[in-house]
Order: structure tokens, then C-alpha cells, then sequence
């Protein structure tokens, strides 16, 4: 059930930019031809179809902001754009205050709207606010990330962006999947090797810090100019255009083209004679056709069931009563995004058990915690919403960007 992917009317999509890209043509013809609005119809055959579906995304529109007001009744709600509102909250638990933000989006109404993760630099080594990367972005809405490494900005865990994988998972971590036609989360596993006339080699991860010595991991370009020292009994090979070009045991400079394979040397010297190598990147479950993928963790909501498995994701750390950040969606395929507040006195956060509860009473079928602590900001319409301890959130290693498509907006 982790995996299935809820589905959005992509045909309506479609029809979508295709009659407004037949409207606009139309548009062009009368003023060149003289020819009235009424006869449009008749040139194109498409006004009754395009009637239809403005009809239908009026109605659904009317719709969704009927569902919004009732589900968050007696709480302030705020229209962002077509498709997306913005909702503050306060809860209380033993009667203290917890300050909450959350967005709720509809791509079923608004097809301009894109979601994607967006790194803070073109490198992985690489930290700044979320408001930098959000007008970089044009973003109407983002939020904090998954987990990353403090000194370098690194992620930790899986991060794919436009079907390119940076980095592989840590501890099969939960992770959520962007989908032309809707979302997905599951516990994702790296499953990937170099393939060659040798043999093959199992690829352990991409670009993460290392664990164990005997963890083969690939460095690719996006890591940085080099890559990092060799683990004892190690070897690095250089791999540029499928073709081995270098070994050595120091820290090799990262190809064009290529990557670096960091390895003990046992598993790596049997191939070193290959001919070609070929990287094999695949996830486990296979999740053909995802776009992006976001990581973080633990579970909050499985199946429609409250679940939270902190253990068995190795997140012990992140308990107790803490600012949070979670991502969810809906089985009618709206996505969450919620920030709540916390170590202070007029919002005193919440565990991870009262987030699950929160997500589920919003409706989630699956939901997730990403990361939190000082971590925790949204952004929304040009500004921080929310009030984490340092003004505007602390540099961020990446962030998830909800933005418009302007290129069929302007259709």
C-alpha cells in the first residue's frame, strides 16, 4: 500500500494546455483576419471541450475551498493562489500553546503549480536561507528539507530533483515521491551497481558521507571538485565517459562525465581490467516514471494509520518536544506541508506521536517527519510565516519549493 500512487486527471490536464494553446492561436488569427470571438468554434472545434473543462475547474475549485473551510474551521485561512491555501492555527496540549502553519495544495485545480525539492547551491556542500532559494525559485510556498550534515550542507538522505539522484538513502529512510500524476512515499533502498565485462559491483550509495569501510560509494561532480580521502584498505577509481582513466589511495579530483568509486580494494581490483563501465542507478521499491524524491523520517501516518517508526529509521535523536516540519497527502491528492513552532513558551512544539495525530486528523493517507529543530521554517508569499528562533530560519542545505509554471500561465 506504501507505494501506490494517487492518481491525477492527467487527460485534464493535457486538454488543458491544448485549448489554451488552441485559444491563443485563435487569438492571433482574429487579429489578423478581423474574424469575432463567436466564430472560434467554428475554426477550432475545441469551445465546447474548453467550456467543459473551465465548468469543471470552476466546480472543483468551489469545491476545494468548501473543504478547506470546513476542515479548518475557527482557524484563519488565507488564499495563496488558485489551488493553494495558507492556514494558521494554535493547539494546546496541557494547556500550552503550539503555533502551527500549514499549506494545503490541489495540482487537481491549478495546473500551472510545480513541486519539486531545490538545493541551496549547484554544489551539495552548500547552505543558505530559505528566502534566497525561494526567490531564486519564484516559489509562492517552501518549507525546510530532510536532514543534512551541519558543517557542509550536505543531505543526508535521499535527494532526487528532475529525475537526477545527488544522493542515496541513509538507514532505508522514509522518503516521499513527486509523480507526473501524483505522490508516493515508502522506506527507500539504493538499488545500484557498475556493470562491466569483468563482473559486477554493488554500489552501497552516491555521494554520502561514509559509514562503514567496506561501503563501496560513488562521488560524482555534484560532491565537489574532489572527492574524500580513501577509508583503510581502500582504492578510488576515476571513471570518466565509461572508462576507467586513474586508480589511486589519496582523494582523486572528480571527472567531467564521470565519477569517482571509493571502495575497498578487494571488491574493486577484480574490474580494474574492464573495458566499460556502466552505472546502474535504480530505488527500491521501483518507483518508475518519479520525478523527485524528498527524505526524511520517520513515518507519521502509513496506510491511513497513525505510525511512527523512529527505531527501525535509526531516529532516536529527533524525540521528545521539538519545532517540526512534516509532508503529507490526502487520498483526494492534496499535499501538506505543516510547520509548528517550539522551545519557547508561546509555542512549546510538538512530539512526534501529537504531529502524526495532527497530520491524520488532516487526512493523510501517508505523511512524514522531515527535518525539525531550528531547522523548521515556511515561507509563503515573499515571507518567513512562521517564527523559528533565528529570524528568517537558519542556511539550509535544500528545501521543498511550491512555484507556477508560467510558461502555460501565459498560454
Amino acid at each position: 500500500m506504501d507505494t501506490l500512487i494517487l492518481q491525477r486527471p492527467q487527460t485534464e490536464k493535457t486538454a488543458v494546455s491544448a485549448a489554451g494553446i488552441g485559444i491563443a492561436l485563435c487569438l492571433l488569427i482574429m487579429q489578423n483576419s478581423g474574424i469575432q470571438a463567436n466564430d472560434i468554434g467554428g475554426i477550432t472545434g475545441i469551445s465546447p471541450t474548453v467550456s467543459y473543462i473551465q465548468e469543471e475547474q470552476i466546480k472543483q475549485e468551489q469545491i476545494f475551498n468548501t473543504e478547506i473551510e470546513n476542515k479548518y474551521k475557527n482557524y484563519y485561512i488565507s488564499d495563496v493562489d488558485k489551488g493553494v491555501k495558507h492556514v494558521r492555527m494554535t493547539k494546546y496540549y496541557n494547556g500550552k500553546p503550539v503555533r502551527i502553519n500549514v499549506v494545503e495544495v490541489s495540482q487537481n485545480i491549478n495546473n500551472d503549480l510545480i513541486i519539486e525539492p531545490a538545493k541551496a547551491s549547484s554544489k551539495l556542500a552548500g547552505r543558505t536561507k530559505i528566502s534566497s532559494i525561494a526567490d531564486r525559485e519564484n516559489a509562492i510556498v517552501a518549507i525546510n528539507g530532510g536532514y543534512f550534515k551541519p558543517e557542509t550542507g550536505t543531505p543526508l538522505g535521499t535527494l532526487m530533483i528532475n529525475k537526477k539522484i545527488y544522493t542515496g538513502p541513509i538507514y532505508d529512510r522514509v522518503a516521499i515521491g513527486f509523480f507526473d500524476d501524483g505522490y508516493s512515499m515508502a522506506r527507500l533502498k539504493l538499488d545500484a551497481q557498475v556493470k562491466t565485462n569483468k563482473g559486477d559491483l554493488k554500489i552501497d550509495n552516491i555521494n554520502q558521507p561514509r559509514m562503514l569501510s567496506t561501503h563501496v560509494i560513488i562521488y560524482t561532480g555534484d560532491w565537489g571538485q574532489a572527492s574524500p580521502s580513501t577509508p583503510k584498505y581502500g582504492i578510488q577509481a576515476v571513471i570518466q565517459n565509461n572508462k576507467l582513466i586513474k586508480t589511486s589511495y589519496q582523494s582523486c579530483e572528480i571527472p567531467e562525465n564521470g565519477y569517482v568509486i571509493v571502495a575497498p580494494e578487494s571488491k574493486i581490483k577484480p574490474l580494474l581490467s574492464a573495458r566499460k563501465f556502466n552505472l546502474d542507478i535504480k530505488t527500491s521499491p521501483d518507483w518508475n516514471g518519479v520525478n523527485h524524491i524528498l527524505s526524511g523520517g520517520p513515518y507519521l501516518v502509513k496506510d491511513g494509520e497513525i505510525y511512527v517508526d523512529m527505531t527501525a529509521e535509526k531516529l532516536a535523536s529527533v524525540g521528545g518536544r521539538n519545532p517540526r516540519t512534516a509532508i503529507g497527502y490526502t487520498k483526494d491528492n492534496h499535499l501538506i506541508l505543516l510547520t509548528a513552532d517550539g522551545r519557547e513558551g508561546a509555542s512549546i512544539g510538538l512530539t512526534l506521536n501529537e504531529l502524526a495525530n495532527i497530520m491524520k486528523q488532516l487526512g493523510c493517507v501517508s505523511a512524514m517527519n522531515l527535518d525539525g529543530g531550528g531547522s523548521t521554517v515556511m515561507y509563503v508569499n515573499g515571507r518567513v510565516v512562521n517564527k523559528p528562533a533565528v529570524q528568517g530560519g537558519i542556511p539550509l542545505s535544500h528545501t521543498l519549493v511550491v512555484r507556477k509554471d508560467y510558461r502555460i500561465s501565459k498560454l
